[in-house]
């Protein structure tokens, strides 16, 4: 905002104003559509694929820190966990990172208490692993052949072991649900695992599978700042091409 001109100003307090009210009808009960994408209607197939196997599920978040991808990863984790707990299914989640094994055990723990089986939380199934990418993407492979895990969640940062842990993961057969805000990772998980939430999808999973209403409410807000931007670029274009006043305004708003 420092530096920002009347114009882009305006524009960004629109955004931030369109967003926090959408949150603000969202916290007061105000019910959003929000799309239907594959990926998202399939994660409780894939754990019922588990289910049925009676084997345990993988979950990883890839070579992620704190960070909002993956706190994006952890909401994800979270209802994954309390809907394997409610059918007694294992859910294994290796750590890149140490310092996210706290807050991560807490989440799963909490997810368990909520599907009211506590009882049957295992605090060894999430662990830190390596810090070392090569080494992790070893280890989470090695964990998929003696687990023989029925169903993947790939959700967070990858890099070049994205390949590695999707081919793998294919060839023992499970059902492979992938996610990442890098473009250059996307390919292989496309290619390799059976649905992939691609671009803006990573960050709306979060707020389809909790329902949250800050985190519902922040998705349309965005959406309600995208049609602002659309609208003010084609008021642009038609404003530079008929030329005049409104092309002079135009120039002064956003110089």
């Amino acid at each position: 905002m420092e530096h920002a001109t009347t114009g882009v100003a305006i524009l960004e307090l629109s955004i931030t104003g369109a967003i926090l009210f959408s949150i603000f009808l969202a916290r007061g009960g105000k019910e959003f559509f929000l799309r239907k994408i594959a990926a998202f209607s399939v994660i409780d197939d894939a754990i019922g694929r588990a289910v049925e196997m009676g084997r345990p599920i993988l979950f990883s978040a890839g070579l992620s820190g704190l960070g909002v991808t993956f706190f994006q990863a952890l909401a994800i984790l979270s209802y994954v966990v309390r809907r394997a707990a409610e059918y007694g299914v294992r859910v294994i989640v290796p750590l890149f990172a140490s310092d996210v094994y706290p807050l991560t055990e807490e989440v799963c723990k909490e997810a368990y208490r909520a599907a009211g089986r506590l009882e049957e939380y295992n605090p060894s199934d999430v662990f830190f692993l390596s810090n070392d990418q090569f080494a992790y993407a070893s280890g989470v492979v090695g964990i998929m052949h003696r687990e023989r895990t029925a169903t993947h969640f790939f959700l967070g940062d990858f890099a070049a072991e994205s390949l590695i842990l999707a081919e793998e993961g294919h060839s023992v057969g499970a059902v492979q649900i992938a996610g990442t805000p890098s473009t250059l990772q996307l390919p292989f998980f496309v290619a390799a695992c059976d649905y992939t939430l691609i671009g803006e999808e990573y960050y709306a999973a979060s707020a389809y599978v909790s329902r949250e209403p800050i985190l519902v409410g922040s998705i349309k807000g965005q959406d309600l700042g995208k049609i602002i931007l659309l609208l003010l670029s084609l008021s642009g274009v038609i404003g530079m091409t008929l030329g005049g006043k409104m092309a002079i305004i135009f120039q002064n708003l956003f110089r």
